[in-house]
């Protein structure tokens, strides 16, 4: 009896002090449901109330209902409403107007308050005051306290509903607020470690496949990205899945469905955050009324991919998880903005090396010549790093009179200006050695040509005349002008370098070119090549010009004795990248 005299006659004088200690309380609990179960446990002390309902609504779609007596403790359903037909709709209150105390009779009949009545009549209630509060937009709320008899509306308990009411929106703010902090926290993260892993590669494909993966389940379960080809269409170039047996499902439906291909161009058209779920799933390949995988999403998002100005594709997620977790539009956002910048940086870069792949082409020969008695091999490697069209260059001609000239060179630094004056130097030589000018002098007449320009870039080159002896020999004629010597490979594997003076060409008048002249016998190699080569640095400091000689004696004899030095530069190198260009002649028949 003590209890029930306690419950039925509490001390008005201790309500201050209990809500003191709920605002206390309301600071430091992290989870609403546990706020909510203060809040209806002192609700449930106040004279007359026999049972505390709260429901949180999206709009008038029921979220969840939570109810709570004084023989059972807190508990929580969620679900749709029922039937509607004989529900009252309540309006959604607005977020800045204070909360609203309404009293409802609840024997007027069915549907004055659903769902909350049929919680408060099976506790006894025949009346409820409710008091209706809004979150913004259309998130809001309602608690309820079912009471015996009619209150008077003017006594205690209405105002201490509304007190009670401000605590739960103090506390739910503070706990929202918490949460979105914490949620940005860990966007901001997954963010850098997006920027982190798109940026570290400028493989077209590697950072496609990197922009769907990182995705995949940290944001969503499934990820597409399309790009637009150049017919104007979006075709799938990426995707990913959480459940291997359901990607090849993702990958026909990202290049056939039709529903799929109408909301990408949406969202292309106009340039926002598309998200769909529910009833707007109607009508395609996803939602609980599709087939396969499909079933279990339950959202689709879709953002266009912009970079630049324009348009290059768009980036889709599906998620099977509630649609309250959906990724932020903010992340989806800063990632698909990501994303488009790491794609467009690395199909520019592809582009563009592409363009000075093609340029540096035109400035090598398509073909060496056929000469009797040697084999000519050739490689080029540009540089990994460049962008630019380097300066290295090479040829081989013969000349009126049947002579074979073996041409390499280098022009100082890279781009549009060094491209033109390595086309001016090979063609230059190519021209007059082909018109039988010794070597020393094209070389004389090439140098003068560029300090007529006044060029600010000077040019290395060597060129080596090769004039049959007889016996299957050759006499090699070796001019250089600040050039790398070459070395030759005797038939028995020992290496040797052939001197030479001269400095750099477009600098003085005179370069001092001196011909040094050698014999070459059957199964000697010449190589020539560009400082690429011999200035490729270990991690430890050590030149491979060092390890040049080693080699070029074991790699003479090889098919493609030219690629077999490049390529064991590029394995030896860490730093020193630069590009190279290698020049082979290999004279045929038994030493």
């Amino acid at each position: 009896m003590s209890g029930e005299r306690e419950r039925t006659e509490p001390d008005g004088r201790q309500w201050p002090a209990r809500l003191h200690a709920l605002w206390q309380a309301s600071q430091q609990v992290a989870d609403v449901t546990e706020m909510a179960r203060h809040i209806y446990a002192l609700m449930l002390t106040e004279p007359g109330v026999l049972a505390v309902t709260g429901t949180r609504w999206c709009g008038d779609e029921l979220r969840y209902l939570r109810r709570a007596t004084a023989e059972e403790p807190l508990s929580t359903s969620s679900g749709p409403l029922p039937g509607r037909g004989a529900v009252r709709l309540r309006p959604v209150p607005d977020a800045a107007a204070p909360p609203v105390v309404r009293l409802h009779d609840l024997s007027a009949g069915p549907g004055v308050l659903v769902p909350e009545e049929s919680v408060l009549t099976a506790a006894g209630a025949r009346w409820a005051l409710e008091a209706r509060f809004g979150f913004g937009g259309d998130d809001w709320a309602a608690i309820c306290v079912g009471l015996r008899s009619r209150p008077e509306l003017d006594g205690d308990l209405v105002p201490r509903l509304v007190q009670l009411t401000e605590v739960l929106i103090a506390s739910h703010r503070r706990i929202m607020e918490q949460r979105e902090h914490e949620r940005r926290q860990t966007e901001d993260a997954l963010l850098a470690e997006a920027s982190l892993q798109m940026d570290s590669s400028l493989d077209v494909q590697e950072t496609l496949g990197r922009v769907a993966r990182l995705a995949v389940p940290a944001v969503a379960e499934g990820c597409v990205v399309h790009l637009f080809r150049s017919s104007g269409r979006l075709a799938p170039v990426a995707s990913a899945h959480v459940a291997a047996t359901a990607q090849p499902w993702l990958d026909g439906l990202a290049r056939d469905d039709r529903w799929l291909a109408a909301l990408l161009s949406r969202a292309v058209d106009r340039d926002e955050n598309v998200l769909l779920s529910g009833a707007g799933l109607d009508g395609g390949p996803f939602g609980p009324d599709a087939r396969g995988p499909g079933s279990a999403v339950r959202a689709v998002t879709v953002n266009a991919l912009r970079a630049r100005g324009k348009a290059i594709g768009t980036l889709t997620f599906t998620y099977q998880r509630a649609v309250e977790d959906v990724a932020s539009p903010r992340l989806l956002r800063d990632l698909a903005l990501r994303a488009a910048l790491a794609i467009d940086t690395t199909t520019a870069y592809e582009q563009r090396r592409r363009h000075v792949e093609l340029l540096q082409n035109q400035l090598l020969p398509r073909a060496l010549p056929a000469w009797p008695g040697v084999e000519l091999h050739s490689a080029y490697a540009v540089a990994d790093d460049s962008l630019d069209v380097g300066g290295d260059f090479y040829d081989a001609v013969v000349d009126r009179d049947g002579r074979l000239a073996l041409v390499i060179g280098d022009v100082c630094g890279r781009g549009a200006e060094a491209a033109a004056m390595t086309g001016l130097a090979r063609h230059t030589l190519r021209t007059l050695l082909e018109d039988g000018t010794p070597p020393a002098n094209a070389l004389d007449r090439l140098n003068a040509a560029l300090l007529d320009q006044s060029a600010n870039r000077f040019v290395t080159a060597l060129v080596a005349l090769l004039t049959p002896s007889g016996r299957q020999e050759c006499s090699v004629e070796v001019v250089t002008a600040g050039h790398p010597r070459p070395l030759v490979r005797r038939a028995g594997g020992r290496v040797e370098e052939i001197p030479g003076t001269g400095v750099f060409l477009g600098v003085v008048p005179d370069i001092g070119s001196e011909p040094t002249r050698l014999k070459m016998s059957p199964g000697d190699t010449l190589v020539m090549f560009t400082d690429g080569l011999t200035e490729a640095r270990s991690a430890e400091g050590t030149m491979f010009e060092e390890l040049l000689p080693a080699a070029v004696a074991e790699c003479a004899e090889r098919p493609d004795p030219a690629g077999e030095l490049i390529a064991r530069a590029a394995k030896f190198r860490t730093t020193g990248n630069d590009d190279t260009a290698v020049l082979v002649a290999r004279l045929e028949g038994q030493p």
